[in-house]
């Protein structure tokens, strides 16, 4: 693990509006099936859910990319319907399709717990606080993170994933007023849980709302730039001010609005996005993160090598975070991610 020279976290300049001549670097699910000490631990812990509500092997996977690679920050490993499962729903994953919950009506929404079930969220705060301590005096900085209302309340209506939301989509047109206070109640929610990640020592956190594309313009208002804004007035009126990446996936030319009416310090950005565009319309605004494809790491080679070099000629002389612009893929190899992180880091 390298030293902080400077007596700064590479990650918290850039947050700060500040480039680096070599931009930090993380990659989303950087802890994962791809890493063979991440399979040995998943195999030890069992289930998945299992693995992320047992606090030392949660800290363990979360460092371990970082002990490997060097990366510029540790992503607390958990995910984002743990907060769904605290608010009393039930949760569970099915191997190679993904994340369950029982679907909701409008019922069930009256039912869900007033507070996040604190024997759950505690072993999430308790591998916050392990990977602080173990990361202290490093320069690498530790994520928090929480699914964004709006795609938190997706997967709870239908109750899984899907291509296009429509189930969700359907409900919010046709029961809008208890579509609207079930992201009430995922704002107060998800503003306690990163205000308490943040106590255990996450400097950054990051809100993912990975269905945000999914939106037409007068919803993606309604429910993904106001439900994020609120969020994040709540979260530092805890008096909890964590550097905050805004990851609307999917938004494109909407980015900007986004940006500037939700408050967030930075954004991510998919793969496919126009570069140029993020340059003169995002980044002029914030710093921005990302957004090699994770298909081209997959990939490696020359491929990858040009990927690199147009994300750091486009982006590269602002305020850059060098990611992906979405989670590794489990296949990728790892020399091509120690390939990347070489032609990064020059």
């Amino acid at each position: 693990m390298r030293t902080d020279q400077a007596g700064t976290k590479p990650l918290l300049r850039v947050l700060g509006g500040n480039r680096e001549a070599i931009p930090p670097i993380w990659m989303m699910r950087q802890a994962g099936r791809y890493l063979p000490e991440y399979r040995a631990v998943r195999e030890k812990a069992g289930g998945f859910l299992d693995l992320c509500l047992t606090p030392e092997l949660a800290a363990e996977v979360t460092l371990q990319p970082v002990r490997r690679f060097g990366f510029d920050a540790a992503i607390l490993f958990s995910d984002i319907l743990i907060v769904p499962y605290a608010l009393g729903r039930k949760l569970w994953f099915v191997e190679g399709e993904g994340p369950r919950l029982e679907p909701m009506d409008v019922g069930d929404i009256g039912r869900l717990r007033a507070e996040l079930d604190w024997n759950i969220v505690a072993r999430v705060y308790d591998a916050a606080s392990q990977v602080s301590a173990r990361l202290a005096g490093s320069p690498t900085a530790l994520i928090g993170f929480c699914g964004a209302p709006w795609t938190v309340a997706t997967y709870m209506i239908a109750g899984r994933g899907s291509a296009d939301q429509a189930v969700a989509k359907e409900f919010a047109k046709r029961q809008p007023e208890a579509f609207a206070q079930l992201i009430d109640i995922l704002v107060e929610a998800s503003a306690d849980y990163l205000a308490k990640q943040s106590e255990c020592g996450a400097q950054v956190v990051q809100i993912f709302d990975s269905w945000a594309g999914s939106l037409a313009v007068e919803d993606f208002e309604r429910w993904c730039v106001q439900p994020t804004k609120r969020l994040l007035a709540k979260l530092r009126a805890k008096g909890r001010n964590p550097k905050i990446i805004g990851f609307p996936r999917g938004a494109g030319k909407n980015i900007p609005r986004y940006v500037e009416q939700t408050g967030v310090d930075a954004v991510s950005l998919e793969s496919g996005i126009d570069r140029d565009f993020a340059r003169a319309e995002i980044q002029s605004r914030v710093p921005v993160q990302g957004n090699v494809d994770p298909q081209i790491l997959l990939a490696g080679g020359d491929a990858l090598d040009r990927e690199v070099d147009d994300v750091l000629e486009k982006l590269g002389q602002g305020p850059l975070i060098f990611n992906l612009g979405h989670g590794i893929l489990p296949q990728t190899p790892i020399a091509n991610v120690e390939r990347m992180l070489r032609k990064v880091r020059g």
